[in-house]
């Protein structure tokens, strides 16, 4: 039987075993044929496939959306538009959580600089902000 081994894919594709394990549970790769001895054997084109996922994953894409990527590929009539308009979407997503960090950092800093790092936890600034539910 021919075919990579789960330890060859691994390697080539750069990912741990457990990670491979892990996309073929959650359907992202293909369950690979087995040997009459149980080992798993996978196409070549596994590799290439793991590596889309990681480069997926790598921009933001969840596995959902990633299997929906895919999925694209053997859609009839689907075009370069569709991936587009994921692609536009996972941008605005996030520039949203973008926006939503910097709003955090500002608010940490001046926390931060409220506090002189002296007395005690009582009269600690950042304590009593958290405290106070954020209705300082």
């Amino acid at each position: 039987m021919d075919g990579l081994t789960i330890g060859k894919v691994a390697q080539l594709a750069k990912v741990h075993i457990e990670t491979l394990r892990y996309y073929e549970r959650e359907k992202v790769v293909p369950r690979p044929l087995r040997t009459s001895s149980n080992y798993r054997r996978y196409p070549e084109d596994t590799v290439r496939r793991v590596r889309f996922v990681k480069h997926a994953q790598e921009l933001g894409f969840s596995l959902k959306e990633i299997k929906e990527l895919l999925a694209l590929r053997g859609t009839r009539g689907a075009g370069c538009r569709n991936v587009q308009q994921r692609a536009l979407a996972k941008r605005k997503e996030i520039n949203e959580k973008i926006r939503s960090l910097q709003g955090m950092r500002r608010a940490l800093h001046k926390l931060v600089e409220q506090c002189k790092g002296k007395g005690p936890l009582t009269e600690c600034p950042i304590l009593e902000s958290l405290d106070s539910n954020g209705k300082r």
